[in-house]
Formats: C-alpha cells, sequence, structure tokens
C-alpha cells in the first residue's frame, strides 16, 4: 500500500480559500468606422498618492546621551512651558545654527520642498 502525500502549509490554505471569481469589465464602446467595432476595457484609477510621511518616517534618529541633571533640568523646562523635550532640542539647535552663521531650521526645510 503506498504512503499518502504529505501535506504542506502552501496546499492547506490553497485548499481553504475560495477561488476567486474574476469580475468582468465593462465595455466601452468607441465611435469609430461603421464597419469596425472597437471594445476598449476600463482601466482602474491610478492610487491616490499618500499625504507626506510622518517625522518618524522623514527623519533620522540621533541619540543624545545627557546627565542625569541636564535631563532633569531639560524635562522640567519642558513641562513649564507645556511642550515637549524635542521642541526644546529643535530650539536649541536652530540657536546654535544661527550663532554659527549657519541656515535655520526653516531655511534647511524650504531647500528640501523645492
Amino acid at each position: 500500500m503506498s504512503k499518502p502525500p504529505k501535506l504542506n502549509l502552501a496546499s492547506i490554505v490553497a485548499a481553504a480559500a475560495p477561488t476567486p471569481k474574476p469580475v468582468p469589465a465593462k465595455p466601452v464602446l468607441v465611435q469609430g468606422p461603421p464597419t469596425a467595432e472597437i471594445v476598449q476595457l476600463d482601466v482602474a484609477p491610478a492610487p491616490a498618492r499618500r499625504p507626506s510621511a510622518t517625522l518618524k518616517e522623514r527623519a533620522r534618529q540621533m541619540s543624545v546621551y545627557l546627565e542625569p541633571p541636564v535631563y532633569d533640568q531639560l524635562r522640567d523646562l519642558a513641562y513649564a512651558e507645556r511642550t515637549k523635550m524635542h521642541a526644546i532640542m529643535l530650539e536649541a539647535l536652530d540657536l546654535l545654527f544661527k550663532q554659527r552663521g549657519a541656515r535655520s531650521i526653516e531655511q534647511l526645510k524650504e531647500t528640501i520642498a523645492r
């Protein structure tokens, strides 16, 4: 007596999934010469452009190691100003750029948008 065939995951999934029935496309008649009839099938519209990516997707991550008192002071400032530590860090970088004569963050963003 022969052994039954071994089942694999692909065959089990294929057997369990219903086979999709093809959806017939609606024919569109195009005016042409009276002796010939041209049939055009509807073309699916191009996918809509997704909105600009999130900051996490656009930006590069950088770790900053801070001594505990420096971290605590930054956290306290953010809490007192009801803002995020990230915003204060960006403000500090902007001040550093200005002090060193470099372009500001806004100017850099304009360059990227072009």
